[in-house]
């Protein structure tokens, strides 16, 4: 037989009830509370975004003909990644500090950084679509995300005004391959004279549909000029990451609007082979895997080799999975939704760009 219960000890055992269900519910649906807690819940169209960058000043880039020491004769144009959450704005203002700070200390070290040998290398910051942006597939979002390449296309002509010869490199990393894919198909393509100084174009952590290199095709050299490579990794095993990667897929249509990829297939080329033709790398072939988060530009990372397999399969980058704590997962929420704060084809992408800028200057000569 039960023991009778005073009213203090129901009150008790409810209110301790209460603090189980709702931790539970937490638990469950963490992800939307903190996903709505990024929404703007404001209608694009009568949305005003923050003031529009001066390119003219050095205030607008992140980098701005930035060398290391003994850099080559390229000129590096670097788009980079999603670093604003999102909450007030569908877009970043280019002084948001946390946003900064991020893009400073992750982003640039290790995903700029593998370019630095190459030459001068340039970022724009822009008016970036949010986080939140890339989690729905809404259309004030989509208009965001559509918004940004504005400033990088405004940042890119003032930059190749500056800089009128040279071998070029494109770089766009995560948001920043998005956009790059809009400036390959809409300007280099349509401009003879930028496709013949084009030494390559990295879309990194982007997920572009094949079709979309007729123009700028996809290497199928490791010494191939002209060409691009496209990858988005996902650590092997992670199905469920991957189906959320492809089914949030965007593409540009011929209007400048971003639409739903569907079912296209998604272009791959495995940073370590550089050959669309060449998809799997073993761990022996890995030239260095880094984290160079809080390093400063031009200093060489610690590198760790022979260290990643990866393949390109059904789209996606599926590379191995690491234990290191140098590549530990972020424990923050947004961060993991973002792109690794690590690189772990750093020395791979470094020895690409090298070796196509060498047969580029040779075919000039």
């Amino acid at each position: 037989m039960w023991p009778k219960l005073t009213f203090r000890q129901w009150v008790g055992y409810a209110g301790f009830a209460l603090v189980l269900l709702l931790t539970a519910a937490v638990a469950v649906w963490r992800g939307d509370i903190l996903r709505a807690g990024l929404d703007p819940q404001i209608p694009f169209q009568t949305y005003k975004p923050p003031a529009a960058p001066d390119y003219a000043s050095e205030d607008a880039w992140a980098l701005l003909n930035a060398r290391a020491p003994g850099a080559g004769p390229a000129h590096v144009f670097f788009i980079h990644s999603t670093t604003y959450d999102g909450g007030s704005d569908w877009n970043g203002a280019i002084d948001d500090r946390r946003a900064l700070d991020k893009l400073r200390s992750v982003v640039l070290p290790n995903y700029a950084g593998p370019f630095a040998s190459a030459g001068d290398v340039s970022a724009p910051l822009y008016r970036q679509a949010s986080l939140y942006s890339r989690l729905t597939l809404r259309e004030d979002a989509r208009e965001a995300r559509a918004f940004a390449y504005g400033d990088v296309q405004t940042a890119f002509d003032r930059w190749l005004a500056a800089r009128p010869e040279g071998p070029i490199v494109l770089v766009g990393v995560e948001q920043g391959a998005d956009i790059l894919d809009r400036l390959l198909h809409d300007r280099v393509a349509r401009t003879p004279s930028l496709k013949a100084r084009l030494v390559a174009a990295y879309l990194i952590e982007g997920l572009t549909p094949v079709a979309r290199f007729t123009q700028t095709p996809l290497c199928r050299t490791p010494a191939q000029t002209g060409c691009a490579l496209s990858w988005r990794s996902v650590e092997e095993n992670a199905e469920g990451e991957a189906r959320r990667l492809i089914r949030r897929a965007l593409t540009w249509n011929d209007r400048g609007a971003l639409i739903e990829a569907a079912e296209t297939p998604i272009a791959c080329v495995n940073p370590v082979t550089g050959s669309v033709d060449a998809p799997i790398s073993q761990a022996r072939e890995s030239r260095g895997a880094t984290n160079a988060t809080n390093l400063e530009w031009g200093a060489r990372p610690a590198l760790q080799r022979r260290l990643v397999e990866a393949e390109c399969r059904n789209g996606i980058l599926w590379r191995s999975r690491l234990t290191s704590e140098s590549f530990r997962t972020p424990a923050s929420w947004a961060d993991q939704r973002k792109i690794p704060a690590y690189n772990l084809f750093y020395a791979d992408i470094e020895a690409d760009v090298m070796r196509r800028l060498k047969a580029w200057e040779a075919a000039e000569d």
